[in-house]
């Protein structure tokens, strides 16, 4: 034992020290030469198991029982503040001589100790704090010193994955690895294997796990029982958290004499530091612990759900439950215009206000229906609305809108700010919100990813797993400029279902209840970004400096005057705005403000239909309004393995009765046929529109006969060939499969085609006169008696590399095939280096010899008897010497 010297300083952290408090202390030791290092009390079992069986030169620790707290004038706490939880160190606070030096990076507490000097901040590890004072001050430190602060970093910070990370925690880990940390040792200490034991205790959490909503958020909690002690507990917890991708944790195990708690959340809702204060532990919002003596399992469990009920306070206000922008018309507006807008927009009940945003009433589709019905559709909505309604203001709790709505038998409530109407709460709004705030789900530990979905109410984890985090720091910051702007933003459409079902998409679509134009224009102007604004839709494309282009809209509805019209356009709410979208599965959306990033909105069902891998239209008449759905239904169905539901199929087939397809404007049926052939298995989703009946709306000619199908089936396997070449040779990939897809028409079939989809692409235009001159090319190849390959460069160079492809598919000719694979691998690519300009500096003048000169290069090199430049020269130089002499210059 060191001996004692009088006016002792000692440095000590928390009960149940874990490798940040090892790694502070021993940094503080830097700091502090003269300094003792004493634990307050027992430690982790891996921080034991760490003593044991490392170099413990490091540490020249004192026992509590050996140190003389009278004579210790300076007390030195690191990871901690907290009196509760320094032992038997918080008998000295009383001392009017005791001078306290604390560094410490967990958040405030009412517990909080007060230093003399205090380094207290934000990081996700303590040991950052004193590893940039240390370097700072240009203290030197050994490879093995390095090494155990790195290691107090990795893990409270998770490895660099808990959000309370920050920059300079890895600022700090950068600098420790310059002085001779080593990664193979740490990694060593934090990926031990479980033992038999930990297994066990982990399956027992997990099978006892419960989820219940506390004030509309979801907790799951979980316990455990073990007559002794089992370490690295917080350890089985966090791979619980992680396993099931979970937002908020609480798992409480007996062992021994004593309840044990580690919290973990992800939700800025919920701070788990201040819940695990209430037993007397500690830690950060997003991690915390505590140990709770003289109570039972199920006594901690009860005082658990208390302060649970107590600390999360989730309210819901009108202004966050309101539709709006609502649906509405003018005070003159007659009968008809109700009833027509009613049925336009598909809603029951519209509001009727004035040039002033004053609420005057409200009418609904009975009263409308029986009016009209009785000859009074040129009347005045005036006379026979309903100007006795109750409402509420913008800050009226759920609690009193539920007391209104159920209580006075309302179908809908106003929502009013100065008599002006902000948005109104349907009865439907309110029974999903209740369904969503009681719901206990049965918690459900299923080895298929996607039902672990299911019921997840924030997916901001998710977004960071999946997408890349460029895209995430976007999302974020558009979030932001929301918020200022005081605007609603969400990320919708294909990229949150892609999120979801782990598939590549980096399609960013943003949907801003406000103004899309004046915050893709602020956005813009923040990050030195272009914009293009289209007022007439409310949308606006961001193209960053990049070129990474951002889609941003209003929130709009749309309304078809007639089937397969273009839709008009009006300002709306997210769910209006989703509402008009295609299919349940792309109706998830993503909300980016700061306070409530990455809570995940589903209206329509849209996670059910994707756990049961369904494709389900919203609403009846889509197939009608849009005819073009129908072929994205039978892309969508065959790129995720989905089945189309049972009534989407019979409205599939209900809209081809009634031949939805021939008011469609071709060019839009010509862009969704692109999009067809531009999948990755086009071939399944061209047999499933044969299947429905499809092809006719192409063309009256079109069949899927045998010869079309095995042309495609072969197109498929010489992309294939065709690309493991990688000849560096670009295609457009959607043509072959076109030109394919058309092999059997007849010319006059094919006009119509171009006529019909209004198409200008000049390969497809051309496309009569190209296939008679493969023909004629093809006839020529089976009878050329010049097997040079010149002579079969001059034959097939004419034609585009789509065109050759989808020949090779063609054609039964083994020959011709042969001829085209020989051309794409060793001629195509060949080019003559010398320019007209080198002909001139050589003698030769312009003129009708120079096509000849360049031919004959080309065919010698083709021939093998030239490769280099200084080739072709010398060639030249000697094919073409016998010219007479005024040839030259």
């Amino acid at each position: 034992m060191t001996k004692q010297t009088p006016g002792l300083e000692v440095i000590t952290t928390h009960m149940n020290a874990d490798f940040d408090a090892l790694a502070s202390m021993l940094a503080a030791k830097k700091l502090y030469p003269e300094a003792k290092m004493v634990f307050p009390g027992a430690q982790e079992k891996n921080l034991r198991n760490f003593f044991l069986h490392s170099t413990s030169y490091l540490f020249d620790f004192l026992r509590i029982k050996d140190v003389d707290f009278s004579n210790i004038k300076r007390l030195i706490l690191v990871d901690t503040r907290q009196k509760r939880r320094i032992g038997k160190f918080r008998e000295l606070l009383g001392k009017k001589e005791l001078e306290i030096h604390v560094y410490d990076h967990h958040p405030p507490s009412e517990d909080d100790i007060k230093g003399d000097f205090e380094a207290i901040q934000e990081r996700g590890a303590g040991t950052s704090i004193l590893t940039e004072i240390i370097r700072k001050k240009g203290i030197k430190i050994t490879p093995d010193e390095a090494t155990l602060m790195a290691l107090g970093i990795y893990e409270d910070t998770g490895s660099f994955t808990f959000s309370s990370t920050r920059p300079e925690d890895h600022e700090a880990a950068a600098w420790l690895l310059e002085q001779g940390a080593s990664l193979n040792t740490i990694s060593d200490m934090l990926t031990r294997e479980l033992t038999a034991e930990q297994v066990w205790l982990l399956n027992d959490l997990m099978a006892s796990a419960t989820r219940t909503t506390i004030n509309g958020i979801e907790v799951v909690i979980a316990k455990a029982k073990r007559d002794r002690y089992i370490g690295d507990f917080a350890v089985l917890v966090q791979k619980f958290m992680e396993m099931e991708n979970l937002n908020v944790l609480f798992a409480l195990t007996q062992m021994e004499n004593r309840v044990y708690l580690v919290a973990r959340s992800r939700l800025p809702e919920v701070n788990v530091g201040e819940i695990a204060m209430e037993f007397g532990g500690g830690g950060h919002p997003q991690a915390a612990s505590a140990t709770i003596l003289d109570k039972t399992l199920v006594q901690a469990e009860e005082d658990l759900n208390r302060f649970l009920l107590n600390r999360i306070n989730f309210e819901r206000f009108a202004k966050d439950m309101m539709t709006s922008p609502v649906i509405h018309i003018l005070p003159d507006a007659s009968m008809r215009e109700a009833g027509d807008t009613l049925t336009r927009y598909n809603i029951n009940t519209l509001m009727v206000i004035d040039e002033n945003r004053t609420l005057k009433g409200y009418i609904s589709r009975q009263v409308v229906d029986r009016a009209i019905f009785l000859g009074l559709e040129m009347r005045p909505v005036t006379e026979y609305m309903n100007v006795e309604f109750r409402h509420v203001g913008p800050e009226t709790t759920l609690n009193q809108i539920q007391d209104l709505i159920i209580n006075s038998k309302l179908r809908i409530l106003p929502v009013l700010q100065d008599s002006q109407l902000l948005g109104v709460i349907t009865r439907t709004d309110l029974l999903n919100i209740l369904i969503e705030r009681s719901s206990t789900p049965e918690f459900v530990y299923d080895s298929q990813e996607i039902t672990s979905f299911v019921r997840m109410k924030n997916i901001k984890n998710l977004l960071k797993e999946r997408l890349p985090i460029k895209i995430t720091t976007l999302l974020k910051e558009l979030g932001e400029m929301a918020d200022e702007l005081d605007f609603n933003a969400y990320l919708v459409g294909g990229l949150v279902r892609d999120v979801i079902l782990k598939r590549k998409n980096l399609d960013v679509d943003i949907v801003i209840e406000g103004d899309a134009i004046k915050l893709a224009k602020a956005f813009a102007q923040n990050k030195k970004a272009r914009v293009r604004s289209y007022p007439k839709f409310g949308t606006a494309v961001v193209v960053m400096p990049d070129g990474f282009k951002i889609d941003v809209a209003t929130a709009r509805i749309e309304h078809y005057e007639s089937p397969a019209a273009p839709p008009e356009v009006r300002l709306s709410s997210l769910k209006r705005d989703l509402f008009r979208r295609d299919f349940t599965i792309n109706t998830l959306a993503v909300h980016l403000n700061k306070g409530h990033y990455g809570t995940l909105l589903d209206h329509f069902g849209a996670m059910r239909d994707i756990k049961e891998r369904v494709l389900r239209v919203i609403h009846n008449l889509s197939f009608v309004e849009d005819p073009t759905r129908i072929l994205r239904a039978i892309r969508f169905e065959q790129r995720f393995g989905f089945r189309i539901g049972k009534l989407t199929e019979s409205l599939i087939q209900n809209a081809v009765n009634v031949h939805c397809f021939e008011n469609l404007p071709g060019q839009r049926l010509f862009l969704e046929l692109k999009l067809i052939l531009q999948e990755e298995d086009p071939v399944a989703v061209i047999e499933r529109m044969h299947d429905y009946d499809l092809l006719k709306f192409i063309s009256p000619e079109l069949k899927l006969t045998e010869g079309v199908r095995a042309v495609l089936k072969r197109t498929k396997g010489i992309l294939v060939w065709f690309n493991l070449l990688y000849l560096g040779i670009t295609y457009e990939r959607w043509k072959v499969y076109f030109f394919g897809l058309i092999s059997s028409l007849s010319d006059d079939a094919l006009k119509k085609i171009i006529e019909r989809m209004q198409i200008q692409d000049r390969d497809i235009v051309n496309a009569i006169s190209t296939r008679q001159e493969v023909n004629t090319a093809f006839k020529e190849l089976s009878q050329l008696k010049d097997k040079s390959n010149y002579a079969l460069y001059k034959t097939l160079s004419p034609f585009t590399t789509e065109i050759l492809l989808c020949s090779m598919a063609k054609t039964k000719s083994e020959k011709i095939q042969k001829s085209i694979s020989t051309f794409f691998s060793r001629l195509k690519g060949t080019r003559v280096y010398l320019k007209g300009k080198d002909l001139i500096a050589m003698g030769y003048e312009p003129g009708p010899l120079f096509k000849d000169i360049f031919d004959s290069i080309l065919e010698a090199k083709l021939g093998g008897e030239v490769s280099t430049r200084q080739d072709e020269i010398e060639f030249v130089n000697r094919r073409f010497s016998s010219l007479p002499k005024q040839a030259k210059s």
